[in-house]
């Protein structure tokens, strides 16, 4: 049996070689035909794993613009930092340890809502005392006003009772008020911008406890050089420009305050955005771009820029579709965020607004169509 096992596993094995053989041949032969009729190029391939390669006249498809000379704003750009119209700190108003927290960075809050709790005790204990000697005024004064009805006090006693009263009112007024600063309450509606102090620690009058400003308004402050205020308070326009995101929003009002800083020589500038503005917080960093005129220049999207290190170049797509890389010379980003062409491509050319994704067609398609 074994024998027989053995002849037949041979037969098998040496059915498999042939037929792999003949099938290898067949193929060759095959390709070497369509070859030598000319119906096929040199780089085609029958094996199943084989890849179609994509031809750069693809790159026509993809999303380009053409570069054209357009008339844009000249503007003149100043640093500039963004702010809430409305923010106030809450400070502490009476000394004490802090007992509870219920607010932190980020919440939203509304006015007179309770923010913390500051342990008041001494407080608490002037105001008592201060109620006591006001009951005890009243009563003096009552008597004092009853013996003087009888004619057995003068005038004089009368008056120094009534006055005794009212300081002693004033004096509770006080104590109270000071009992009433033991409760941190929110001055404005808004958002908790930041929390200065934790549970436990000890609050002292003035020290800082919390920021809180309303996201409704916000504006944005620049420095204004004092030989560019005259050409500047003559301009009614002004975009803001935030760099991180290319978002460019308009100026809804310009507000330059009269005063210049005797150090640096800059008056401040306050430009107002428009309300409910996403995206936009306290801190941020901006740049203003002051309209001073207008000029005919050559602009590029942001998106057909691609920077690899010291080189921005875009890809250029002539008339058959195909796409070249091409270095150029960028200037300063004009209103509306496109950027100034300085060198590099001209007015009528079209260029890819998916550089990355034509580099890598550009990779795939075979190197004698590029």
């Amino acid at each position: 049996m074994r024998g027989l096992e053995f002849s037949v596993y041979k037969h098998i094995l040496i059915y498999m070689v042939i037929r792999n053989s003949l099938l290898r041949k067949g193929t060759l032969l095959l390709s070497a035909l369509v070859s030598l009729a000319g119906l096929a190029p040199a780089s085609f391939s029958l094996a199943a794993d084989a890849t179609p390669q994509v031809p750069p006249a693809s790159t026509g498809a993809l999303a380009s613009v053409v570069v054209q000379a357009r008339e844009v704003d000249l503007g003149f750009p100043v640093e500039a930092t963004v702010e809430a119209v409305r923010q106030a700190t809450v400070a502490a108003q009476v000394a004490g340890r802090i007992l509870d927290v219920r607010a932190d960075a980020g919440q939203r809050v509304k006015q007179g809502e309770l923010l913390m709790r500051i342990d008041a005790r001494e407080a608490a204990g002037s105001d008592a005392a201060a109620k006591a000697t006001l009951a005890q005024a009243r009563a003096a004064y009552e008597r004092t006003k009853s013996l003087h009805a009888q004619k057995f006090v003068s005038q004089a006693a009368l008056d120094q009772a009534a006055a005794a009263w009212k300081a002693a009112e004033g004096t509770a007024a006080s104590a109270g008020a000071g009992l009433s600063h033991g409760t941190v309450t929110a001055p404005i509606s808004g958002i908790v911008a930041q929390r200065h102090v934790e549970a436990g620690e000890m609050a002292t009058p003035g020290k800082p406890l919390l920021t809180v400003f309303d996201p409704k308004g916000m504006r944005v402050i620049a420095s204004l050089p004092q030989y560019k205020l005259a050409e500047l308070k003559k301009s009614p326009r002004a975009r803001i420009e935030f760099p991180e995101s290319g978002r460019w929003i308009e100026v809804q009002r310009i507000e330059i305050l009269p005063t210049v800083d005797a150090r640096s020589h800059t008056a401040t500038a306050r430009l107002y955005l428009a309300d409910n503005l996403e995206g936009v917080v306290p801190g941020a960093y901006a740049r203003a771009h002051f309209t001073v005129g207008r000029a005919q220049k050559l602009t590029v999207p942001p998106a057909a820029v691609l920077r690899r290190g010291e080189v921005t170049a875009v890809y250029v797509i002539d008339d058959k579709g195909a796409a070249r890389l091409r270095q150029v010379r960028l200037g300063e980003a004009v209103a509306g965020g496109e950027l100034e062409v300085l060198a590099g491509i001209n007015s009528g050319e079209r260029v890819s607004l998916t550089p990355l994704k034509t580099g890598i067609e550009l990779k795939a398609a075979p190197a004698a169509v590029r």
